[in-house]
């Protein structure tokens, strides 16, 4: 069913809402509520419902209700009605507000609102009528999630289906339409034209489905037949040169269609320099493209349904904007080993919003200090609703008091037989066993009582928590009754400076995007509402602002955000100029989404996009200078007694530029006709700039610019970007980006020195590109900016670096360390990566280091992952490059004891003697084996040795008893989680467990000899030997062990090594049952397995 849009403005205009509704297909309803606020009753109707998702109508006696009440009306519905939206109408007749509050799981609650007077046409309205709420014609059986996931903010659930397809699909196009394309003599250049065609035939695809194109959803087929009928089939290369171009350059790419318009129709301007003439087009000016490769890349786009919304219900066929960027990431790590793995929203919006809300928050707090002030409104909005701010996740189940066989636990050690149990449904998350619900409910009841005692009243106290940081600073602007506190934000906001250094495809950037948008719409709805209620021109400043807001260029209100939020924001720079573009067309889509085609408005209604050229670039994030000193170091000597003036002349340039971005970027937001002017401009004096900068970084790699080909491959090869010129203003003059986050490349350095080198780097033995780029953002960052990278998790644990964690340590204050097992599930699917999440800032003066365990999970759990997070402060360190995976105090305490011992394991083992103890040096994920006797192996029918076989030898018997048990130990399993990088198993891993056997009650050296031995005889009954064919070696026999059959006599080592150390029977019970739910539930084997 659709609605007519005459119709739906005439039912508008006479206020016939209910008949509205009717005609949208929803269900009759004669509910009424009666809501008291503020000593004042308001009558609300409901006129609609469908699955319990209910429309309601608040009429009032006189004018609508203000901001502050339409909230606190809402607050008191949603305790009848979760799924709910409100109108508000006055008594006249000549205002509706209409108020939707979007609830998720997990998420913010986000306060939309419409507002529509009597004298406006309702064209506004009627688009949010077909795209905030839905129209609809699905049978009757539709469910509360489905509407809910129409009105409010659905996500296409098929999507990761329907990308692979689409995926498989592309790249076997993308190599047939290389083949089509002639006059590029460089295969790399010829590889890049094609991708970029396809990015622009992708981009008209979407905006042609929408109606952008002649009002033509089928424009480009349309276009192509009509081509090869005026010029002749037998002309194959008519439609590239005689169409296509026209339409990329004088067509969108130019404000003025007039002549070109018989051939084009009617299209608009988009500007956004996606549609220019391209730097391959201006060096090969001979290009050709056959007909063919046009009717069939256009034959496997239309298999497939174009939607720019990406809320759209799933039909297995869809393609929306999102999909694009995993497209070109997959892409290009198949076509080569860039490092870099596909970051999924989850990931980029956890390490977002903990770097950008604090930032902002700091901001408020240096500006206005008087708003976070302890026991303000600010933390009182916390105190007073803490359980609205932990999310649901952990609550979940807690209306159910525990059963007696569980709660009787609590307090007693020796009744948790039941703990290890999976527990029910409406008790346990996913997979959850009772130890977990039980950790789970204590750590609620603990964050709220924090809570609830005005103990979290700093910004960083939500990220340790892991509180809903994103809904309480919603919650904050639209609840401040302090016009100054939204003024100091939105001034905060407008000029926060966000930058990916190794973008790709913008995934980063789009989540920087999607959280500072509705925090910019809530602060732009508290300004109208504090200037709708006061007398005026009382806020000055709220006026100047929401005059840009609301100028009739924009074509609605989420437009200008998005606009606002992708030029003054957002930055990215990238290596591979493919996934500039990409991601430079990702946001153009998410701009031109937001608008509806208006046929009889200038340009369809759609303001031009904003040039981004500036904002997003392409070079070597490693190579080139950031600062004015180093330039002056690079300066050669010949120069030194003109090196003032050389200085002088280069920030004279830099200042220029500088003044000229400016001015592009006004007339941009003006909407000036003369911005390609403006950018020409500034794209001479900025790479006439770089052209001298390159010279001087030449001379430090010991190559001369007169040689010229010698410079220019090195210039190939290096890509050198220079931070001082292209981001002067903020590098130089505000003192660095405010915030900084993304996903660096996973690269051994030593693979792309091949490529090119690097200069000047303290991270440079570190030796992956991931510490390198964390060592240049650190010195991009301003003083109190955010940080977030997710990274290897060698980061936190590995020798060599040291030198990255010196970065980190002495850069920020505070440090978030969460940890990332790569089974039973992962954070990339397909590279076998363990990960840490680095999350940092300096807000506060006082060191922290906050870490997380070893988190594991199974995919079922990836929604509720991130919210599942605990934290818990690092003090005491096993090593001094190590920064332990612990989550408990419980963990800190066993740390601190263990670390009492006067020897480490080192101690005891000797070079050679007759008392040998055998591991393997890698795999066991989750139990590590250590024999007495030598594991059988056999290689093409004869005995041998596993090549991930090692040995250590022990003094006597008794010691090389006490080493197995100790190292068999679920306490040295837990130190090597704690300590290592969780895969391999090497010498100094054993050498350095603190133990000191000399100390040792010999009645418990005795026991673990006697266990020692059971063990072994144990591992051996248990044992299996197992057949493998390896295509290098050859037919393999070996021994397999399964632990977890001998758990019974490990306990009781474990029960012995806790009277040595003096665990209580608190701190025993955690490390017996440490990880018991991964290790217990496996095979009983040494066997690495998938889910």
């Amino acid at each position: 069913m659709s609605i007519k849009k005459s119709v739906c403005s005439r039912l508008i205009k006479n206020f016939q809402l209910r008949e509205l509704f009717n005609q949208l297909g929803w269900n009759n309803t004669t509910k009424k509520e009666a809501v008291a606020v503020d000593s004042q009753t308001y009558q609300l109707e409901a006129i609609a419902e469908k699955s319990a998702f209910f429309m309601f109508v608040c009429e009032t006696a006189g004018k609508v209700p203000d901001y502050a009440t339409r909230k606190k009306i809402d607050s008191a519905i949603t305790k009848l009605y979760h799924q709910h939206l409100i109108i508000y109408t006055d008594s006249s007749k000549r205002q509706q507000v209409w108020q939707l509050v979007i609830k998720e799981l997990d998420k913010p609650s986000v306060v939309r609102e419409t507002s529509y007077f009597s004298t406006q046409e309702p064209e506004l309205l009627f688009q949010k009528l077909q795209h905030l709420l839905f129209t609809i014609d699905e049978e009757e059986n539709i469910t509360i999630a489905d509407v809910t996931g129409r009105v409010g903010t659905g996500f296409n659930t098929n999507a990761e289906k329907v990308t692979k397809k689409f995926y498989e699909g592309f790249k076997k196009e993308h190599t047939a339409f290389l083949s089509f394309i002639n006059g590029i003599a460089e295969a790399q250049d010829k590889d890049w034209y094609a991708s970029l065609m396809l990015n622009r035939l992708m981009f008209i695809y979407f905006i042609q489905k929408k109606g952008f194109l002649n009002n033509d959803k089928f424009y480009l087929k349309t276009k192509l037949s009509e081509t090869q009928a005026r010029k002749g089939k037998d002309k194959f290369y008519s439609f590239y040169r005689n169409f296509l171009l026209v339409l990329f350059h004088q067509g969108l790419g130019s404000p003025d269609h007039s002549k070109v318009e018989a051939e084009l129709g009617k299209v608009p301007y988009l500007n956004g320099g996606l549609f220019d003439v391209h730097e391959l087009e201006v060096t090969y000016t001979g290009i050709q493209i056959e007909d063919k490769a046009f009717e069939r890349i256009f034959d496997f786009f239309d298999q497939y349904e174009w939607h720019l919304d990406t809320r759209q219900q799933a039909t297995g066929k869809e393609i929306n904007p999102d999909v694009i960027g995993y497209i070109f990431e997959k892409y290009i790590n198949d076509r080569a080993a860039t490092g870099a793995y596909y970051t999924k929203e989850d990931i980029t919006d956890y390490i977002g919003k903990n770097c950008i809300i604090p930032f902002l928050f700091d901001e408020l707090k240096r500006s206005y200090p008087a708003a976070l002030k302890k026991g303000g409104e600010v933390w009182g909005l916390l105190q007073q609703q803490p359980a609205d701010y932990i999310y649901p996740a952990i609550q979940h189940g807690l209306e159910h008091e525990l059963p007696a066989e569980i709660a009787k636990g609590i307090d007693d050690v020796s009744k948790r037989t039941e703990w290890n149990k999976p527990a029910p449904a409406e008790y346990g998350l996913p997979t959850e066993i009772w130890r977990e619900v039980v950790e789970r409910r204590r750590r609620y009841e603990e964050v709220k009582g924090k809570i609830e005692a005005g103990e979290i009243h700093e910004i960083n106290d939500l990220i340790t928590y892991n509180l809903n940081i994103t809904r309480f600073a919603i919650d904050v602007i639209q609840n401040s009754s302090d016009p100054e506190l939204i003024r100091h934000f939105y001034k905060a906001m407008e000029k926060i400076t966000v930058l990916d250094p190794t973008c790709g495809s913008g995934a980063f950037l789009f989540a920087a995007l999607n959280i500072l948008e509705p925090l910019y719409e809530a602060c732009i709805a508290r300004m109208h509402a504090f200037v709708a209620e006061a007398a005026a021109g009382k806020y000055k400043a709220f006026d100047s602002t929401l005059k840009r807001v609301d100028a009739t260029e924009h074509p609605n209100l989420q437009y200008f955000i998005f606009k606002s939020i992708i030029l003054n924001n957002l930055y990215g720079v990238d290596i591979m100029k493919e996934a500039i573009e990409i991601a430079k067309l990702r946001l153009f889509l998410k701009l031109v989404a937001c608008v509806d085609v208006e046929l009889k408005k200038h340009n369809f209604g759609l303001e031009p996009l904003p040039d981004i050229d500036f904002n997003i670039r392409s070079g070597n994030t490693l190579v080139g200078f950031v600062t004015i000193d180093e330039v002056k170091n690079a300066v050669p000597a010949l120069h030194a007694m003109f090196l003032e003036k050389v200085i002088k002349e280069i920030e004279d340039a830099a200042e220029y530029v500088k003044r000229a971005y400016d001015s592009f970027r006004e007339v941009q937001i003006a909407g000036d006709a003369t911005v390609k002017e403006f950018k020409k401009i500034l794209t001479e004096k900025l790479a006439n700039l770089n052209e001298k900068l390159d010279g001087y970084l030449a001379g430090l790699y010991g190559k001369d610019p007169k040689k010229a080909v010698e410079y220019k491959a090195w210039h190939d090869s290096h890509k050198p970007f220079h931070w001082f010129s292209e981001f002067y203003d903020i590098v130089h003059d505000r003192g660095g980006f405010d915030v900084i986050i993304g996903n660096p490349p996973y690269v051994e350095y030593s693979k792309a020195r091949k490529e090119y080198t690097i200069k000047g780097y303290v991270t440079e033995a570190s030796g992956n590109l991931y510490a390198h780029v964390t060592e240049r953002s650190f010195n991009l960052l301003s003083s109190r900016g955010g940080f977030g990278f997710i990274v290897p998790i060698s980061v936190v644990c590995t020798q060599r670096m040291q030198y990255v964690q010196n970065v980190l340590t002495s850069k920020a204050n505070n440090l978030w360390l969460s940890n990332y097992a790569e089974r039973p599930s992962k954070l990339f699917m397909g590279a076998e990566v363990l990960l840490t999440i680095v999350v940092a800032n300096s807000h506060d003066q006082n060191k922290t280091c906050h870490s997380t365990g070893f988190t594991k999970w199974a995919s079922i759990e990836r929604e509720l992952l991130f919210a599942k997070t605990i934290y818990s402060r690092l003090e005491n360190k096993f090593k001094p490059y190590v920064f332990q995976k612990t989550c408990s105090s419980i963990e800190q305490a066993i740390v601190n004891k263990v670390m009492k011992e006067k020897n480490r394991l080192a101690y005891y083992m000797k070079k050679t003697s007759s008392n040998k103890i055998y591991y393997r040096i890698g795999g066991g994920r989750y139990w590590k084996i250590f024999t007495d006797f030598q594991p059988k192996f056999i290689l093409n029918d004869k005995h041998s040795v596993s090549s991930r076989e090692n040995y250590i030898y022990s003094e006597s018997q008794e010691i090389q008893q006490a080493i197995i048990c100790l190292l068999s130990s679920s306490l040295f399993y837990w130190y090597f989680i704690l300590t290592t990088n969780c895969r391999d198993l090497n010498p100094s891993d054993l050498q350095e467990f603190p133990v000191d056997f000399i100390k040792m009650d010999q009645n418990l050296m005795d026991k673990l000899k006697l266990l020692g031995a059971q063990l072994m005889e144990d591992y051996q009954t248990n044992s299996q030997l197992k057949d493998k064919k390896s295509s290098q070696t050859g037919n393999i026999v070996y021994q397999e062990f399964y632990p977890r059959f001998s758990k019974s006599i490990i306990d009781q080592i474990d029960t012995v090594l806790a009277k040595h150390y003096g665990f209580t029977d608190e701190e025993l019970d955690f490390i017996i049952n440490y990880d018991i739910k991964y290790r217990m539930g496996k095979g009983g084997g040494e066997e690495d397995g998938d889910e």
